[in-house]
């Protein structure tokens, strides 16, 4: 049972069209959405599915990382330090809300991959978002999110897109589903 105290957040980067990967893994280089993530998601819970933990290829540091898999009992990610394992979106979350002395229960963040989004979109609170201006070819794909229910802000007070050092443009969102905004 989730604590109504809990946030749930999807974090996530996206080119135009919903693109978020291609062959298990970003297809664009952009540092400050990396700073950004790290930001964020450091001395918090992180969920993923195992292709994404496969793609980032070890625990990340100061995070407490539950990988969603299938086969909890003959996985080999079981034998990795900093691991926890999970067979669905649901026990993760209730993992994830159990004491860890070490890191907060709220707010947990929900990193990948699109079968992950897919079934937490619904649960989600808060999506912080990196839009990429950019039309690339994927095969994985974030869900459309409906302004019915999610308000969208900018964090950049004056809206405007900013430019990556790597010369893509982007700009850091926050949406927030409509029935829980703050007053």
């Amino acid at each position: 049972m989730v604590n109504p105290k809990f946030e749930t957040v999807l974090i996530v980067a996206c080119a135009k069209g919903g693109v978020i990967g291609v062959n298990n893994s970003l297809p664009w280089r952009l540092p400050e959405d990396l700073a950004h993530f790290k930001r964020l998601t450091t001395g918090h819970c992180i969920i993923m599915g195992r292709k994404t933990f496969e793609s980032i290829g070890r625990a990340l540091p100061n995070r407490r990382s539950i990988v969603v898999t299938r086969d909890t009992l003959h996985s080999p990610l079981q034998a990795i330090k900093g691991v926890e394992l999970a067979g669905s979106l649901r026990e993760a979350l209730d993992l994830s809300q159990k004491t860890n002395m070490d890191f907060p229960v709220s707010p947990v963040f929900i990193i990948g991959g699109a079968q992950l989004y897919e079934q937490a979109i619904s649960l989600a609170e808060r999506i912080e978002l990196t839009e990429i201006d950019l039309e690339i070819e994927g095969d994985v794909f974030f869900p459309a999110i409906s302004p019915a229910l999610w308000d969208i802000s900018n964090f950049d007070a004056n809206r405007e897109t900013l430019v990556s050092s790597s010369g893509l443009r982007y700009r850091f969102l926050t949406c927030r589903r409509a029935s829980t905004r703050p007053a």
